[in-house]
């Protein structure tokens, strides 16, 4: 079966040895049955970007021995393809723009006696949500766009899409329970689109089949899965595979500039030293 995969960094810095185990797993998972490994700029958080990241992203890459199928398009280049996606889902009735800053909700969850808690922390208190139509059209008649954003009426979601499950090929086959986030941000109010909608969108307009990442983004997956569903879009297969961690165990991160491929390199690693650094 022919396989189409993909690696997806943020140019918001150095790659490290975490990327390039995600990189190389992606484009091995492809090329080994003779499929299509594609390049993908998440390139969303416009204020941490710069330009010599995406350069840079290119240039380890190539170092690492990797080729890519197709010219790399960039998300900031994919926004109205991500309106397109939340116009559909506010079709649904299952969208709904939040007002609150982060500081309001902050002060609201603190002010219950037992908030709800999922994977990213305490669940988002509905404040919005339980906003009447006539309030919501007022409050958006004064409200600047980038001050709106646009979360998921999770409960309406779920009981619209009915049960879903989804494979992963480490773990076999799971039954979907996005509820376990809340309502979840679909289009930020700094970006207009959110990592959750961008990710499903993308992946299906690339004919992905099978989505490989970290292990760290196992749970981010049932809420894809729901956004698939309710956006009429097919399903791929996941493989969620080991993170790269330093001495103390801790993930890798980009302000970590001794273990990025750039300074590998230039401290005289060949890439065949960094592959066998990294157990491939």
């Amino acid at each position: 079966m022919s396989e189409v995969t993909r690696f997806a960094p943020s140019p918001t810095g150095w790659l490290h040895l975490g990327h390039a185990y995600a990189a190389i797993f992606a484009h091995e998972r492809a090329r080994r049955v003779g499929g299509r490994f594609f390049l993908r700029m998440e390139d969303i958080d416009a204020s941490r970007v710069r330009p010599e990241y995406y350069d840079a992203v290119y240039e380890d890459l190539r170092w690492l021995g990797l080729d890519w199928d197709e010219e790399v398009t960039p998300q900031l280049q994919r926004m109205d393809a991500y309106r397109d996606a939340l116009a559909q889902l506010d079709a649904l009735g299952v969208l709904y723009p939040c007002f609150c800053t982060r500081r309001e909700i902050r002060e609201e969850i603190a002010a219950m006696p037992s908030a709800p808690h999922g994977p990213d922390g305490a669940h988002y208190p509905g404040t919005c949500r339980q906003l009447s139509a006539d309030d919501r059209a007022a409050r958006m008649a004064v409200t600047a766009e980038d001050l709106v954003s646009w979360r998921l009426d999770m409960a309406k979601a779920v009981d619209l899409a009915g049960e879903l499950r989804w494979v992963d090929r480490a773990r076999g086959e799971q039954v979907a329970r996005p509820e376990m986030f809340g309502d979840v941000i679909l289009a930020r109010k700094d970006a207009g689109t959110s990592y959750h909608l961008s990710v499903v969108v993308d992946d299906a307009a690339q004919g992905v089949t099978l989505v490989t990442r970290g292990e760290d983004l196992f749970e981010s997956t049932h809420i894809h899965r729901l956004l698939q569903q309710l956006l009429g879009l097919p399903v791929p297969e996941w493989e969620h595979h080991r993170l790269i961690c330093d001495e103390s165990g801790k993930r890798l991160a980009k302000r970590d500039d001794a273990r990025s491929i750039r300074s590998l390199r230039e401290a005289g690693m060949s890439a065949e030293d960094v592959r066998g650094k990294l157990g491939l």
